[in-house]
Formats: C-alpha cells, sequence, structure tokens
C-alpha cells in the first residue's frame, strides 16, 4: 500500500475495495515501439523468429532461374510451400523450402522442378512430385540431387537454339504441317476412310475429334486414377504382378512358342477376311450408336423393373401356399381334360370349327352387313320415331313407345278381368238410328257386287284420327337409315273425316 500515490491510498483506506492501476507513459511507450517494430515484421516474414519453419526439403538446380523468396511450391497445381532460402552450391543452386501437412509424405525418389507461372519470364514457382508410395519417406532437412530436378527452360537458349539451319528445318517443318491440316482428300484417298471423315481435310477431321476430347480426357483420368488402386503400393503389386507372369512366360517358351504359331495363323486368317472386316468395322460405327441407345433405354427401364420385383415378392412368397392349395384343383382338372369330357368336346370343337369358321367368313358378306343396315335404321329412325311425343287431345304427354306398350297392358287386362258387371271392355256390335256407309275396296272383284258397305250405329262418326292413306311407294334400292323421321303430328295424324260416315253424306 506504501507504493500507490496518496490518491490510490486515500481510496483503499476508504474502503472501496478495489485498487486502480494505470501503466506508467514509458510502458506504453515500449509497448507501442513493439508493436510498430515486431507487427510489420511478422507481417512480411509470415514466420515467428528463433522457430523453425517445419518440414524441409532442400533441392539442388543448376540453374535456380532467379526464384525468390516466398515464391510457391505446388503439387498438382496445389499450393503446399513456400521457398525459404536460396544459396549457391558450387555450380548449382540449393533451393530450401517449407511442405506443409497436406503436401506429405515426400520420398527418397521425389522429383521437382522450376516452372514459369506466365509464358514469358519471371513468377516462377517449384512443381513437386512427392515420388512412388514404394519408397521411404525423407526426413526434414533432406536434398533432392540435381539428377532429380530440372529447371525452366530461358527464353535466351531459346533463341540461341533457333539459329538458321534450325529456323529453315521448322520453317519447313510448320508448312509441310500446314499443308497436312488444309489438304483436301481425292475419291480415291477418301475410299479408306470412315464415313465421318470422308472428304474432310486433316483440320476438320481433327476438330471433329476434339469433341470427343473433353470425354476422353476425362475417362482416361478416371482410367489412370484407377490404376494407382485404392490402396498404397497397389500400383507397384501390379508391376510385380506382371512381372511373375512375364516369368511363367520365359519357362513355358515351348508353349509360348505355339501361342505364337497360333497367333500368325488366326492373323492370316483375318488378313484373308480383310474386306469382310473392313465392311465390320465400317458398320461398328452405327452399331454402337443403336446399341447406346437400346442401353439407355434398357437402363431407364431397370428403374421401374426393380420396383415391380419389390412390389412382387410378396405374391411369390405366397406362392408355395398357392401351388399347395390348386393340388386337388390340379387333380380335378385332369380327369376333365381327358378324351371323355373335355377332350371329346375340344374333338368337336375342332371338327365343327371349320364350318363355322366359314359361316363367319360368309356372314361378313351377307349377314353382318344386313345386320349392320338393320342397325343402323333402328338407331336412326326407329328409335327416333319411337321417342316423339303424339300431341292430341288423348295425349299422356310421353313418348308413344309407351303408349304402345301401354295400349298392350290394358288389352291383356281388358281380355282376363271381370267384374260383376261383365268385361271391363266393351264393343258396339251394331244397331241403331243411324245408317253409316263406307266405300268396298274389293268391289271391283268378282265375288262381290256391292260398291258401298252400310251399316247402323247409335251415333254419328265423329272422324278418324290418323287418317288412312294409301301405301306408300315402295323402294328397295333406298336404304331404310337414309329415309326421314316420320313426323306423327303431321297432317296425317290429325283428327279426318269420318270413316265409315252418315250414308248420303259426302265426307
Amino acid at each position: 500500500m506504501s507504493r500507490l500515490p496518496e490518491r490510490d491510498r486515500r481510496a483503499a483506506a476508504a474502503g472501496s475495495g478495489r485498487i486502480k492501476w494505470r501503466p506508467s507513459n514509458a510502458t506504453i511507450a515500449i509497448i507501442f515501439i513493439l508493436i510498430f517494430t515486431i507487427g510489420p515484421y511478422l507481417a512480411f516474414t509470415k514466420h515467428v523468429p528463433f522457430t523453425s519453419h517445419g518440414y524441409e526439403v532442400n533441392a539442388t538446380f543448376s540453374n535456380s532461374a532467379n526464384v525468390a523468396l516466398n515464391s510457391p511450391v505446388r503439387i498438382a497445381g496445389v499450393d503446399v510451400g513456400k521457398v525459404i532460402k536460396t544459396e549457391r552450391d558450387g555450380d548449382n543452386t540449393k533451393v530450401t523450402f517449407t511442405v506443409d501437412s497436406a503436401g506429405r509424405p515426400i520420398h527418397d525418389d521425389a522429383f521437382a522442378a522450376i516452372r514459369p507461372r506466365i509464358f514469358l519470364e519471371g513468377n516462377f514457382f517449384v512443381e513437386l512430385d512427392p515420388g512412388s508410395p514404394s519408397a521411404p519417406e525423407m526426413d526434414s532437412g533432406g536434398t533432392i540431387p540435381v539428377s532429380r530436378t530440372s529447371t525452366a527452360v530461358q527464353l535466351d537458349e531459346i533463341l540461341t537454339a533457333l539459329q538458321s539451319p534450325v529456323r529453315a528445318d521448322l520453317s519447313r517443318l510448320l508448312e509441310s504441317y500446314g499443308t497436312a491440316l488444309t489438304h483436301e482428300p481425292t475419291a480415291e484417298e477418301d475410299q479408306t476412310q470412315l464415313p465421318e471423315v470422308k472428304g474432310k481435310s486433316g483440320a476438320e477431321a481433327l476438330n471433329g475429334a476434339f469433341k470427343y476430347g473433353g470425354d476422353a480426357g476425362r475417362y482416361g483420368a478416371q482410367v489412370t486414377n484407377a490404376l494407382l488402386g485404392t490402396q498404397q503400393k497397389d500400383l507397384s503389386r501390379l508391376v510385380s504382378s506382371a512381372g511373375r507372369a512375364f516369368g511363367a512366360f520365359a519357362n513355358q517358351q515351348r508353349d509360348l512358342q505355339g501361342l505364337i504359331v497360333n497367333f500368325d495363323v488366326f492373323t492370316g486368317a483375318l488378313a484373308n477376311q480383310a474386306t469382310n472386316l473392313s465392311a465390320t468395322i465400317h458398320l461398328l460405327a452405327p452399331t454402337l450408336r443403336i446399341t447406346h441407345a437400346s442401353l439407355v433405354s434398357l437402363n431407364r427401364t431397370l428403374p421401374p423393373l426393380r420396383t415391380y420385383a419389390i412390389e412382387f415378392r410378396p405374391a411369390v412368397a405366397e406362392l408355395p401356399g398357392l401351388i399347395s392349395a390348386s393340388k386337388p384343383f390340379l387333380a380335378q382338372v385332369r380327369p376333365l381334360l381327358s378324351g371323355r369330357e373335355a377332350g371329346g368336346a375340344v374333338k368337336l370343337l375342332s371338327e365343327s370349327t371349320p364350318a363355322l369358321a366359314g359361316a363367319a367368313q360368309a356372314s361378313k358378306k351377307t349377314t353382318l352387313p344386313q345386320l349392320n343396315q338393320l342397325g343402323l335404321c333402328t338407331s336412326k329412325v326407329m328409335v327416333p320415331t319411337g321417342n316423339e311425343v303424339i300431341n292430341d287431345r288423348f295425349s299422356t304427354g310421353g313418348p308413344n313407345y309407351r303408349e304402345f306398350l301401354y295400349n298392350l297392358v290394358n288389352f291383356a287386362g281388358m281380355a282376363q278381368n271381370f267384374d260383376g258387371n261383365g268385361p271391363y271392355a266393351r264393343a258396339q256390335i251394331g244397331g241403331g238410328p243411324v245408317l253409316v256407309g263406307e266405300p268396298n275396296p274389293n268391289a271391283n272383284k268378282a265375288t262381290l257386287s256391292d260398291k258401298i258397305n252400310y251399316a247402323h250405329t247409335i251415333e254419328d262418326p265423329l272422324g278418324t284420327q290418323p287418317q288412312i292413306a294409301t301405301a306408300p311407294p315402295l323402294k328397295p334400292e333406298v336404304r331404310c337409315y337414309t329415309n326421314p323421321v316420320p313426323d306423327v303430328n303431321g297432317p296425317l295424324g290429325q283428327p279426318g273425316p269420318p270413316s265409315p260416315s252418315v250414308a248420303g253424306v259426302n265426307p
């Protein structure tokens, strides 16, 4: 407490319970000096002094090509470290760089190369090949010898190599290459070419090939990646297995010789069929296109087929029970199919089938057309006529086919039912003060001589509905369904003069 300022001692003595301390001006000045000196140093060097850079590798180059400090170190195009030091090593240059954990392990047979980041010189980086997985890992501080390093070619080296004779040869090479690309093929040259490149120059055919370059490169990368295997040393095991296979070939030289002889015979047979083989190869491209389309369709059907198979599993599980339950039925089916029962029926059917087939064939020309005409007449004339409503004082408001059915029921009732007064229906059989007459339609026949038929009735006839007209003309060549629908409410359907009429009255 004795070292605190007077005001702090008074605050402590007052029982505040808190000690407030402020650094001196000298302390603040020292802190600012450290911040403004150490901070920029760490920012530029990105390394804490007196500490290790981590995993370091040395590489000896015949020419460092002005690789600068902090130049990137890359593996497969990915930054994994940076250059931290360059120094002279005799006639060579030793470059020290770091490799972070993402780029490890680095093996003893690693390879390093200096590459430019742009086409013209400048902005170099170190491209690092970590080596084969079978080699041991390199310790931190290890050195890649000059025999496993390479440096970028300088522009002056290229210009020095391009002297006059070399430039002339290069010019002729480029002219020949240009001629080869722009040459139009003749008809004779096109005879042995594929249909896709016939009539095209080398440049046009090469442009067509570039359409497949992307897919080919991607698939080639996949194949190359697959050759690496799924685990370490898979590729080395492949090489070792290939060595054992070739060793086995060497131990069986006689068999290998026979294989080569047979292969020679086989290739000779192919040479004898060169024309057919060429035709086959020409047809291979369209065949592959059709096959690809078929495989695409098959691939589309597989998901529904898989769904169908999954849904079909319960039915398959029930199949054994179905078979067991079907055994009694099958036992009854066997005698049913015997010659005495279903077999005999089948025999009779087989004998009658030719006649039935002939009848069916004949009906196509006779019966079926007539049935078709009858159906058309029914649907277009008879049915619309029966659906018409007869509008008179006796109308029921319904179609006339219903009234026809009502009359049939009424006739049946009148013929069968009685009460105390006799039958329900009563008919006037004749007699009365009124004399009526009707022209005799058969007056011209020899057996009858009366031209008018007379009778007596109790009242004068009121009229006749429907009116009696002459028979319509018969036209067999006119199809029934082409006739118009009759008008049941037309003039002949209205009440007409009475028939018979009162004698002496001209209707």
